[in-house]
């Protein structure tokens, strides 16, 4: 049985440039993206920038997933 460990990390990310950011999609209620512009606003911040922020607060510093792989060998 091997054990695979990937771990997930957020680190300084204040240096991200928009090339090395993701594109995604979302579907989200409109009047929680009309609260977010508007706080964004507030904060004078760009809306990435504001759900980035919320992100980060939100999710734990590190992130470790195991997976146990077990091989098995039909060649007895």
């Amino acid at each position: 049985m091997t054990i695979t460990t990937t771990t997930c990390s957020i680190s300084d990310i204040s240096s991200m440039s928009t090339s090395t950011k993701q594109r995604i999609t979302l579907f989200i209620n409109p009047t929680i993206v009309k609260h977010a512009r508007a706080q964004a606003v507030l904060e004078e911040l760009t809306l990435t920038n504001l759900v980035e922020k919320a992100l980060i607060k939100y999710l734990p510093k590190e992130i470790v997933i195991k997976k146990s792989e077990i091989k098995v060998d039909f060649d007895l």
